[in-house]
């Protein structure tokens, strides 16, 4: 007999079950928060909406091409995007397990043997064997559309975890290059300051030779130059660290950037504010709180497949075998048996070992659900401290703009002074330490204002903005894999 016939009438009376079954757990539902209409700082002017798009490449506001390349190169070659990618690729394939798990289980199996019989007389004959198994779990309570769900959580999670390690990549790019720069001016400023301390003390020299000055002069004069030259090599240290930061950043060896590095450039500087529209804004531009709010909805699909296993499972199951002693022989209708027919299993005692999975379940997703807060505080955090950062930074770089100017007056009128012999030496040398130090600060300050430019970018959520493939494997295996019958297997991505 026939058992298509069968197995098709079986699908059809199977199929309304399965579609109208169920998915037990409770059903995800974005968490609420309530939050500010706008930033602390009422000085900030919340960003029009379509501004917003524009912190998808803010760097660009510094207006440096090199580090718009450096940028580009880490994003291609830093080793922690690779890592996240493969962990995109992981969550997909983990995605498309669950996926099967919806799907008929068919297997095959053959078999061929030579048998003799005991004894001295005994035959010789062959014998052949083929099969297929079929197994299809019913899903009346959605405990593999609940693994579905969570693992396409899963995917959603490592995507945004994706973006936000390129978000922090970018910031960390823009921090070490503008450190570079600033350090590169600092040691520039070192040398010219030391060059001119070493002319005083040369026009202290001479007069102490006519007999003007005394030889104390001379001895401080020296002493406050070496002591400026003496900063140099810390410097010029600090600068070689993030050079070599910026280098391993892009996936290369610490040096690999030294000799593009090595002609001094500017400090950047943004030539236009950040929108940073309003709190709110943070909940889905920072990467990170949704990859937190990614895995609540996961861990809520986790209860709900850990729920179904309180449930009875059903299975159609079907086997198909054949045997004769010639391959022709399998083919014969007499040499064909076959089975189906439902199965069901029902969870009776287990020593409260299910219950106890789905209560670790809601545990995991309370654990989530705090998780996602306190990402929401801690963006709202680093928003607020990177606002009154910059405010402030740029506040200070004014006042030391003017008394860098004021200073360095100072010490132009006290050397004129003191080589006409109106002057102490004292006042000559207290001008030039306040002048370089003065200077050296208001450096500083413009790398800091850099620094909490892009430290405000990263916590408004601003980061790569372009596609960024995650399909390609980092590795080529040297075995090559068997090719796999599995349907999904041809699907790929």
């Amino acid at each position: 007999m026939d058992a298509r016939p069968r197995i098709s009438r079986l699908v059809a009376l199977a199929l309304p079950l399965l579609l109208g079954g169920c998915a037990v757990g409770p059903d995800y539902v974005p968490p609420e928060v309530t939050l500010s209409p706008k930033w602390s700082d009422d000085g900030v002017p919340a960003a029009r909406p379509d501004r917003l798009a524009t912190l998808g490449e803010w760097w660009k506001g510094f207006g440096d091409p090199l580090l718009d390349r450096l940028i580009e190169e880490a994003v291609a070659g830093n080793l922690d995007v690779a890592a996240a990618k493969a962990k995109v690729r992981e969550a997909r394939a983990n995605r498309r397990e669950a996926i099967g798990g919806l799907l008929p289980q068919v297997d095959g199996s053959g078999s061929a043997e030579r048998v003799k019989t005991a004894g001295a007389g005994g035959t010789v004959s062959s014998q052949f064997q083929a099969g297929l198994d079929a197994a299809w779990e019913l899903d009346l309570f959605g405990a593999n559309a609940r693994a579905v769900e969570a693992a396409t959580r899963g995917v959603e999670a490592a995507e945004d975890d994706l973006h936000a390690t390129l978000l922090t990549l970018v910031g960390d790019v823009a921090t070490n290059y503008a450190e570079a720069r600033g350090l590169q001016a600092r040691i520039e400023l070192a040398r010219r300051t030391a060059q001119s301390q070493r002319r005083t003390a040369e026009l202290t020299r001479t007069r102490f030779q006519a007999g003007s000055v005394s030889a104390v002069d001379g001895a401080k004069a020296d002493a406050l130059a070496a002591s400026t030259e003496a900063t140099i090599p810390e410097l010029r240290s600090s600068y070689a660290q993030a050079v070599h930061r910026l280098s391993v950043l892009t996936g290369r060896e610490p040096g690999a950037l030294a000799a593009l590095m090595v002609t001094p450039k500017p400090i950047p500087a943004p030539r236009r504010a950040l929108p940073t529209g309003i709190p709110a804004d943070v909940l889905h531009l920072r990467p990170d709180v949704r990859a937190a709010e990614r895995r609540l909805a996961q861990a809520t699909a986790t209860i709900g497949k850990a729920e179904a296993a309180l449930y009875p499972s059903v299975s159609l199951t079907g086997q198909l075998s054949t045997t004769g002693v010639r391959l022709g022989d399998l083919g014969r209708a007499s040499s064909i048996a076959w089975s189906w027919g439902p199965s069901i299993s029902v969870p009776i005692f287990h020593g409260g070992r299910l219950v106890a999975a789905r209560d670790a379940a809601e545990a995991e997703r309370d654990q989530s659900l705090a998780a996602w807060k306190s990402s929401v505080l801690t963006a709202l955090e680093d928003v607020e401290n990177a606002l009154v950062g910059l405010a402030q930074e740029r506040i200070k770089g004014r006042k030391l703009a003017e008394a860098t100017a004021r200073y360095r007056q100072a010490a132009e009128l006290s050397r004129t002074l003191y080589a006409s012999g109106s002057s102490s030496f004292l006042d000559v040398l207290d001008a030039e330490r306040s002048l370089y130090s003065v200077e050296d600060s208001l450096l500083r300050s413009r790398v800091a204002v850099a620094i909490d430019h892009v430290a405000l970018a990263k916590a408004l959520g601003g980061g790569w903005s372009r596609p960024i493939g995650s399909a390609k494997t980092q590795t080529a295996d040297s075995t090559p894999r068997p090719r796999s019958t599995e349907a999904e297997a041809a699907a790929g991505e």
